[in-house]
């Protein structure tokens, strides 16, 4: 069974129509990477993966049955913008989800239930490149690192789906390789299946194992919100080890003339 289906999946506001007639399925462990024009629908169709936006028809289905209807532990999230609490440290950071579960009130939890969490966090700080610096407050670190710091948060709580929108965009080309190669690191090692939602096409493909482009394939100039995006390609990568820099480039091309 997959995963994640989309069955003639339509999302609007009003008279407006941002998405519509998405149909597609998703096995457990596949990567998706999501480019698009801006303002097609891309990061509200993420959010209705999250849970923040409901459907406005079809069917949006997480094992065989509707998603929930708010976030919950089956799927973290990443943003451009880093989604860490400036007055807390990295170790906090991650400790917070636990830490709310355990007394939503405070936020804090005591003795060995607290002791757990912050065990579990040291290994997921450490899992990410942050075991130096647990203590650190997130002004103390660098964009890179703060990215690194948000995916810990997402993923402590074990999703088994990460949504990832436009995470290493305000990142400098260095910064990102790394953040690539610690992205497909975790996704091997957790099993998880993500969604990514990029500008970059060479990011794209090299990271994801389908790439799917979000376009507007009808258009009423005296009516623009009449018809919403679509998937109008969904295309396999199928590479385990991402390809050469060769095979990414001739994909690339491929893809841009497809785009105009």
């Amino acid at each position: 069974m997959a995963i994640i289906e989309l069955k003639n999946l339509w999302k609007e506001y009003g008279s407006e129509v941002v998405l519509e007639r998405l149909n597609a399925r998703v096995e457990a462990g596949e990567f998706i990477t999501i480019v698009g024009a801006s303002g097609c629908g891309k990061t509200t169709f993420l959010k209705m993966l999250l849970g923040t936006e409901n459907p406005t028809r079809g069917e949006l289905l997480l094992d065989g049955k509707a998603i929930p209807e708010e976030p919950d532990a089956t799927r973290g999230i990443v943003f451009q913008r880093y989604s860490v609490l400036p007055h807390l440290t990295a170790e906090r950071n991650v400790m917070l989800a636990g830490e709310l579960a355990a007394n939503r009130y405070t936020g804090h939890a005591f003795g060995a239930r607290r002791q757990e969490l912050k065990a579990s966090a040291q290994v997921m700080l450490e899992d990410v490149g942050l075991g130096h610096a647990i203590n650190k407050y997130p002004h103390e670190l660098s964009g890179g690192m703060q990215q690194r710091l948000a995916l810990a948060q997402a993923l402590i709580k074990k999703p088994r789906i990460l949504l990832l929108d436009e995470p290493f965009g305000a990142l400098d080309p260095g910064i990102r390789k790394d953040m690539h190669a610690l992205v497909i690191k975790l996704w091997r090692e957790q099993q998880l299946t993500v969604f990514m939602i990029t500008h970059d096409l060479d990011e794209g493909f090299y990271l994801g194992t389908r790439l799917w482009v979000f376009d507007k394939d009808r258009l009423d100039p005296q009516a623009p919100g009449a018809y919403g995006a679509r998937i109008t390609y969904d295309l396999p990568v199928g590479k385990d080890d991402h390809g050469t820099l060769e095979d990414i480039a001739t994909r690339v091309d491929s893809t841009a003339r497809v785009l105009g």
